[in-house]
């Protein structure tokens, strides 16, 4: 016999009856995270009082995490951004699970971004290894095979006694999770800055495959269908998970609130992708769901509410890890690895025998019926009865005050391009060394070496180069290129400029591998909603990157918003994560970031301009943050990417790496890195600000010899400005007139910082039950 749910206590059970009969009746909704004038209008909805169970629902799915309360009024001009793409229509976007886009010959690729970082910080392996699982289901759920995943994550200082808790617990939960699933990990960040301390950011990317006939819906329609949940049972961990605990501000006093976080089991999602991918093929499902933030409540009440009818659900036949749980604790618990189907009555059997072939429990919970309503029975008493829209849709909109800082005009009067500045060779050297061994500009095996990058075999480009590449199509080569940035540092000297700037670098990282960029998903991290300045900042990214994307031609297709992002007064840096997604005819095309053999032309395309300020060096040398970012050239970007996906296609490169952090020193020291071939080079003016500013819309390339003119040619009749620098050679980084650093010593600094500050205390971080 399968254990279910325990009996219902009379003596607490809270029907919809008693609530009637019951209306002066205490409820828990401050605790909740609910505010009186919300509990008021919901009371204003049903027109009585809640039940306990409805109350649970409400509060999860009008959380900040669920319903963007905060966020919304921002959000909306996202939807004025054509949903056209260079290659055609976007087949569901906003407001579905995730993106999906036609690349072309048949195919479509989905693909979101989304954050998990309250619960990472709690319980870092868990909270990470969760937040791979709920992305990829997110992926699972649209009809797509899930292919790969990214990792955008952010740490206080390297040396915070704090990030050697929470970093390396992470880290393995993202790696041990995707690992076990067979996903390749072909891209992401680690950034460090103080700002972060007490409140990391785990945001994590899924890209899945499909057929265009294959694109699924979260629809709950047919009136007599029947709803399946299916996957791992429900049960008491991440109750008040992601939807509440992303939903407040940490106190000073730590990690707390451990039950909360949820509990992931890889195995379990890898037959739960396998056993769907086949429903899915039988054409038994009419709708499908994830469990993620606010479990039960948000997959019910989004189904109904996306349906042509409404919901009966009989809780009591929800499949339990723990018989003890109430009613309103199965609604809430945000147990990982579910998903629910609806399906038509005569594809149930079929629905069934396929989930127990691949060992996945499942369970028909209700049906689908024509009165508008979401029902929810426990033993026999209707413990929910609402509309579904007025839980999933209709929850409160906030105008949150917004404001400018009054500090904002002396941070940016404060630039750094005042600052003093190496003038010599061997400073310049030095300089460069001490950057290269920064936390922000070091190599990252350390991390990107617990991820499997090349399982399943589509794996193209993967870390260190400037984006992921996966090859969708054997036959034709078909693919796909992913990039994620963001410049926290810039988007606080200004957010408008600091968003634009986070879109054009995760473009020009996908074009720089010859793909043609397609479409946007962001993870905007940001501050708590209450304070105006967080507002402000929130509000000028929103408009920056909706700005950007109409003048780039490239809509956004969704993601996410992570608020209340800080340690009591203190709130991280703006943080709106912008990821790319791009096209490419022919995976074989595609050029890496390094250099590839001695003897070729090397390249600076694009403008250097006296632009230091928010840089790695006003970072690291003078521990500076004030001016100006950079300036954004939307169009020139859009040139430099047009050049580069036709001399990839017509085999005119060898290489091609953006600069952004470090500016050229730091691409000039990775490109010379990555295969071990030398370069000389002559700089063409400042020699300090050639190497060390950070101007936009620029690329290192290199190009033989015999398409050295051809690629000139190409240059000139894109408009992008071409610099020859020098040619590669030897076993050396020379800048003629100032400095030669080898290769081997540059691959000593670049390599140590993170194993000389992580390995003492690994083994003790990595144990996932800390």
């Amino acid at each position: 016999m399968t254990p279910s749910a325990s009996d219902p206590n009379p003596d607490v059970l809270d029907s919809v009856a008693a609530a009637a009969s019951d209306p002066g009746r205490v409820q828990p909704y401050a605790e909740l995270g609910l505010a009186d004038d919300e509990y008021a209008r919901i009371r204003e909805i049903l027109g009585r009082r809640p039940t306990g169970s409805e109350l649970a629902m409400y509060s999860v799915m009008w959380s900040e995490h669920c319903s963007y309360k905060s966020s919304k009024v921002h959000l909306k001009q996202f939807g004025e951004i054509p949903q056209e793409t260079p290659v055609g229509k976007t087949l569901a976007g906003i407001g579905e699970n995730a993106g999906v886009l036609d690349i072309g010959q048949g195919w479509a690729v989905t693909f979101k971004i989304e954050s998990h970082n309250h619960p990472s910080y709690v319980e870092p392996h868990q909270g990470a290894a969760t937040g791979v699982g709920g992305i990829v289901r997110d992926i699972l759920a649209m009809g797509a095979r899930p292919v790969a995943v990214m990792d955008p994550l952010r740490f206080g200082p390297l040396d915070a006694a704090d990030t050697h808790r929470v970093l390396p617990g992470i880290v393995s939960g993202v790696g041990g999770y995707g690992n076990c699933l067979g996903l390749p990990n072909i891209g992401g960040e680690v950034v460090f800055d103080p700002s972060y301390l007490g409140n990391p950011l785990v945001n994590a990317l899924c890209v899945g495959v499909l057929r265009h006939e294959d694109l699924h819906l979260a629809r709950a329609v047919g009136e007599g269908n029947l709803v399946i949940m299916y996957g791992a049972r429900t049960g008491g961990d991440g109750i008040g998970g992601a939807s509440i605990l992303a939903s407040v501000t940490f106190d000073e006093g730590g990690p707390t609130k451990r039950p909360s976080v949820q509990v992931g089991d890889p195995f379990m999602e890898k037959l739960l992708i396998e056993c769907t991918l086949e429903l899915f093929a039988a054409g038994v499902v009419a709708g499908i769901q994830d469990f993620g933030a606010a479990g039960i409540s948000c997959a019910t009440s989004e189904l109904a509410a996306a349906g042509d009818g409404g919901m009966h659900v009989e809780l009591d036949k929800v499949l339990l890890r723990d018989s003890t749980l109430s009613p309103e604790e199965i609604l809430m618990s945000e147990s990982q690895e579910r998903m629910m189907a609806v399906v038509d009555p005569a594809d149930a059997e079929r629905f069934l025998e396929i989930c127990a072939r691949w060992d996945v429990e499942a369970a028909v919970i209700g049906e689908v019926t024509a009165d508008q309503r979401l029902v929810v029975d426990w033993h026999g008493e209707t413990v929910v009865d609402v509309d579904p829209r007025t839980v999933a849709h209709d929850g409160p909109v906030y105008e949150r005050p917004v404001a400018r800082p009054s500090t904002q005009d002396d941070l940016q009067a404060d630039a750094a391009e005042a600052l003093p500045r190496p003038t010599t060779g061997p400073a310049l050297r030095e300089t460069l060394l001490r950057l290269l061994g920064s936390e922000n500009l070091c190599d990252r095996s350390w991390v990107t070496d617990q991820y499997d990058r090349y399982v399943r075999g589509g794996s193209v480009l993967t870390q260190p180069h400037d984006a992921g590449m996966i090859r969708v199509d054997e036959g034709t080569g078909l693919g796909v290129a992913l990039a994620t940035d963001c410049n926290g540092r810039f988007a606080q000297l200004d957010p408008y400029a600091g968003a634009q700037l986070a879109l054009a670098e995760a473009y020009r990282n996908v074009a720089t591998t010859g793909a043609r960029p397609l479409a946007v998903s962001d993870c905007l991290n940001f501050g708590s909603p209450e304070d105006p300045g967080v507002m402000w900042q929130l509000a000028e990214a929103c408009r920056g990157l909706k700005d950007g994307c109409l003048a780039m031609g490239i809509p956004v297709t969704g993601g996410n918003v992570s608020l209340y992002n800080q340690t009591g007064e203190t709130a991280i840096l703006p943080t709106p994560v912008v990821a790319v997604l791009g096209v490419i005819d022919d995976v074989a095309t595609r050029v890496h970031s390094g250099f590839a053999a001695p003897g070729e032309h090397v390249l600076l395309l694009g403008e250097t301009r006296e632009e230091l300020s928010g840089s790695e060096w006003a970072n690291v040398v003078h521990g500076h943050l004030g001016g100006r970012p950079p300036a954004v050239d939307l169009a020139a970007e859009q040139a430099l990417g047009g050049l580069l996906a036709g001399a990839v296609r017509d085999g005119l490169l060898t290489s091609a790496h953006d600069l952004s952090d470090g500016g050229l020193a730091q691409a000039l020291a990775e490109s010379v890195l990555r295969n071990g071939v030398g370069a000389a080079i002559t700089l063409p003016e400042d020699p300090f600000v050639s190497l060390f500013a950070e101007s936009a819309a620029r690329v290192l390339v290199t190009v033989p010899a015999e398409h050295h003119a051809a690629f000139e040619a190409a240059t000139e009749a894109a408009g992008v400005l071409c610099t020859e620098l020098g040619t590669t050679d030897g076993d050396a980084l020379e800048v003629t007139g100032q400095f030669t650093v080898g290769i081997d010593e540059l691959r000593t600094v670049w390599s140590a910082t993170l194993p000389a500050a992580l390995e003492d205390p690994v083994q003790e971080a990595f144990d996932p039950q800390r």
